[in-house]
């Protein structure tokens, strides 16, 4: 099986800017997917939601996309520019989801690398 770098081959989807939002065109692709919430070492919803990680296909399509450096708990402003930015221009769609670039486990949480997302129509 050939291996892909995704960060290289498809740097305009996985190096975005932390400065501005900009709409991208996002392929099908497959993704290890987990629908969860909580504190990742405390809640049971979360505990439970790993116990069903899945691998499979997402087709985004259009979306709004900017990169939050720092903590997930503030995040907020992020996400809020990223929603700001696409009411501005058409409706949002599907679900907004991270795609987390840091290894926590050895970055500092004021340096840890998320990415922001969230499928939208422009009108």
């Amino acid at each position: 099986m050939e291996k892909i770098d995704f960060k290289k081959k498809l740097k305009h989807l996985y190096q975005p800017s932390a400065k501005e939002v900009v709409a991208i065109d996002v392929p099908t692709m497959n993704y290890l997917m987990i629908d969860g919430e909580g504190a990742p070492n405390t809640s049971t919803a979360y505990a439970k939601a790993i116990a069903e990680i899945r691998f499979e296909p997402l087709s985004e399509g259009i979306c709004a996309q900017i990169l939050h450096v720092g903590p997930f708990s503030e995040e907020g402003p992020t996400v809020e520019k990223v929603h700001e930015f696409i009411d501005s221009r058409g409706e949002r769609t599907g679900k907004h989801h991270e795609i987390y670039l840091s290894d926590i486990r050895k970055a500092a949480p004021a340096q840890w690398k998320t990415i922001i997302r969230q499928p939208m129509r422009i009108q």
